[in-house]
């Protein structure tokens, strides 16, 4: 058993390690870590950069509620301080539902001033997180991806989906709107009016019309989906970590009210220059050899 110590305090990991040994060398062909986060809803596991947490709620299709928000929340908080973690992948447990919506018998009974406030909350703590989070992040939407299920989803930097997902709005069939971002992220991804059509109907779409209009970037068999994942990652992992997140907040800043998106990119342009990665990655283009960028 190892520890893995952040700020004051101690979390177990169990690290598994497959290896063979010759006479004369010990060959690591694969390390998996689970890090205990002492969470209920939601498990997490390290492989070579990439961190995955699994929404596991199966029985529930892996509903979000008030617990299930707090616990991705701190786990997000945990990997930004993460050296070792580069990429971040969010799926749902089983081969169901990546997320079936929130946990709607939570807040069934709420007044219109709890329903600001559990939008306001889930927005802040989770949603708006993950959006501007320094590291990539990347939705694997192995089945139904609903209500605030496509909303984290969205949340997300880019998404991937397996072939049985479906994905969709349903709010007003219940009454109420998207409230954890969702009518400003569709559109943005989709356009206004496939966004327009997909709320007010509570429709569904498949994988392959979600590829065809933007809001997946790729689909995959379900068996293929976390293969997927895990190469893309590998692909994002080879470049400079301090320009990723520079670029995230550049593409951000371009859906923000009041803020020049050029402007930000030519600060964020300027900034990568006083970075090691970038004295390694032009040194290394140069001297026509692999970059191994240091990421500072």
């Amino acid at each position: 058993m190892l520890h893995f110590h952040l700020k004051g305090y101690i979390l177990p990991i169990k690290c598994k390690i497959k290896f063979r040994l010759n006479p004369l060398v010990l060959n690591f062909q694969s390390v998996s870590i689970e890090k205990d986060l002492g969470t209920k809803n939601i498990l997490c596991k390290i492989k070579e950069g990439l961190a995955i947490i699994t929404i596991n709620r199966p029985k529930k299709l892996n509903a979000l509620n008030k617990q299930t928000i707090e616990e991705l929340h701190d786990a997000f908080s945990i990997l930004e301080e993460d050296i070792s973690v580069k990429v971040i992948a969010i799926t749902g447990s089983g081969e169901k539902a990546f997320v079936a919506g929130a946990d709607i018998s939570e807040f069934a009974n709420f007044t219109v001033d709890n329903g600001g406030k559990l939008a306001a909350k889930g927005q802040e703590l989770l949603f708006n997180l993950i959006e501007n989070f320094s590291k990539p992040v990347i939705a694997a939407i192995n089945g139904f991806a609903l209500g605030g299920g496509l909303e984290l989803a969205m949340a997300c930097h880019f998404r991937v989906a397996s072939d049985n997902a479906k994905m969709g709005l349903p709010e007003v069939s219940l009454g109420v709107i998207p409230g954890y971002g969702g009518t400003q992220r569709l559109p943005q991804l989709v356009g206004k009016g496939k966004a327009m059509e997909l709320i007010m109907t509570a429709g569904m779409i498949t994988a392959d019309k979600a590829l065809a209009s933007g809001l997946v970037n790729y689909v995959s068999t379900l068996q293929e989906l976390m293969p997927l994942v895990e190469k893309l990652a590998d692909k994002i992992m080879r470049n400079s970590s301090v320009a990723i997140s520079a670029a995230i907040r550049a593409i951000n800043a371009n859906f923000k009210d009041g803020v020049n998106g050029y402007d930000i990119e030519i600060h964020e342009f300027g900034n990568c220059f006083g970075t090691q990665d970038f004295k390694e990655g032009t040194s290394a283009f140069l001297e026509k050899r692999k970059a191994i960028f240091p990421g500072k």
